[in-house]
């Protein structure tokens, strides 16, 4: 690598690089999280791989439903407990959500994988040194945002899945001859009963895989999303540099103008095919990580306010990183829609600032046809019902808390 960058400073025009390392850099922590649910799209599978992997779609889907269906018949049948209920309510909705945005991500397979060759091909073609900083720079900032939606996600699976029920301790009948530990996730009487070891432990730990599972679904999805906007939002960067150097030579762009503006305009359909990509991808995950954000931070902070009252310090900080998590989680979808519109504006602008007026009329033309283009709105939405902006993170805020205000004045 500190070859590359010598020969890279000595010469603009690099001729020797890394280029798988590149993408490593953009992709990696991606890979291992969609390798880890079996939703990782190889482009040359043997049947046997393919078996494998179908294989591992069915577990994971099998080890959600574990969770979900035993509490759905035990809220059915035993419980009476609105509190209760609504506490449980939150979670089984986090785990049907998260099969919904699984297999999102299963059908969206071979888009999936056009993205990542998308993605390779920019960095196999990207030569000038300047243009793969601006590269590298965008991918190491879409790493952090994946390595602190992991941290939050798994942080708050930890507590919920580990933290609170050991807090709570073991459980001890009135006549003392059974003790055992409450599950996360109760399973009715008329399954199995799970008060006796080793079914007790079977059932905690393969609660605790399951809700693991459920939690990496969902930090996978925000991290596609990151990784894919912020290599669209490089991809523009090295566009408005283009355009730049439009009237004045840089080396590693075409001699005549006409070359180099031709050269610009296919980038330009090519940026606006990757985002439209990647909105596709994202169109059922970001409808979902809306609607699911949006309730479980209302009943998230109901849960801080009733547990604070209840003085369960354990239960209180549990919901406090939940609530973040999944804050931070919007906030992200938001946060990368509203840098991916302010860049496409930005092309607009800097097209209209050269001198483009002093062009002969057809190649003046062609530079007005791409500010026009720019000045329309590209923005990522969720499913074509919602702007992934700042403003839509706000709504969603808004109402989480006017249906918080509901749940108080309810007082269930």
């Amino acid at each position: 690598m500190h070859e590359t960058v010598i020969t890279e400073k000595a010469n603009p025009v690099a001729t020797v690089y890394d280029h798988k390392k590149d993408l490593q850099l953009s992709l990696q922590l991606n890979r291992w999280m969609l390798e880890l649910i079996g939703a990782w799209p190889k482009s040359t599978i043997s049947w046997t791989e393919r078996y494998a992997y179908r294989l591992l779609n069915v577990i994971c889907t099998s080890l959600i439903s574990f969770l979900v269906i035993p509490a759905v018949v035990c809220i059915v049948l035993e419980m009476n407990d609105s509190y209760i209920i609504l506490k449980l309510s939150g979670a089984l909705s986090f785990c049907v959500l998260a099969v919904v945005k699984y297999s999102s991500l299963i059908f969206h397979e071979k888009d999936i994988r056009r993205g990542i060759k998308h993605i390779e091909s920019d960095w196999i073609n990207t030569r000038h040194y300047g243009d793969r900083i601006i590269m590298i720079r965008s991918a190491k900032f879409g790493r952090r945002l994946v390595t602190i939606c992991a941290f939050f996600m798994y942080g708050g699976a930890v507590f919920f899945y580990l933290a609170l029920p050991f807090s709570v301790g073991k459980i001890t009948e009135s006549d003392g001859n059974l003790t055992y530990r409450p599950l996360v996730y109760p399973v009715a009487r008329a399954i199995v009963d799970v008060r006796y070891s080793p079914v007790s432990e079977i059932f905690f730990w393969m609660q605790c895989l399951s809700g693991f599972l459920a939690h990496s679904i969902t930090a996978t999805g925000c991290s596609l999303a990151a990784v894919f906007a912020m290599h669209a939002y490089g991809r523009m960067e090295i566009l408005i540099r283009w355009i730049e150097h439009l009237l004045n030579e840089r080396k590693d762009l075409c001699d005549t103008m006409d070359e180099r503006l031709a050269m610009i305009v296919e980038q330009h359909v090519r940026v606006l095919r990757f985002i439209a990509l990647t909105n596709k991808i994202l169109r059922e995950i970001s409808v979902v990580e809306v609607v699911q954000c949006t309730v479980s931070m209302c009943l998230l902070g109901y849960y801080v306010i009733m547990e604070w009252e209840s003085k369960k310090t354990t239960s209180y900080i549990t919901y406090i990183v939940l609530l973040l998590s999944f804050t931070f989680n919007i906030f992200i979808f938001c946060y990368i829609g509203e840098l991916v519109a302010e860049k496409w504006k930005k092309i607009g602008e800097v097209s209209y600032m050269i001198d483009w007026y002093r062009l002969s009329e057809r190649k003046a033309l062609d530079v007005v046809l791409m500010i026009a283009m720019s000045n329309a709105s590209i923005k990522f939405t969720a499913g074509n019902l919602f702007e992934l902006s700042f403003s839509t993170f706000s709504d969603v805020i808004k109402t989480s808390v006017a249906y918080f205000n509901m749940l108080r004045t309810l007082n269930i």
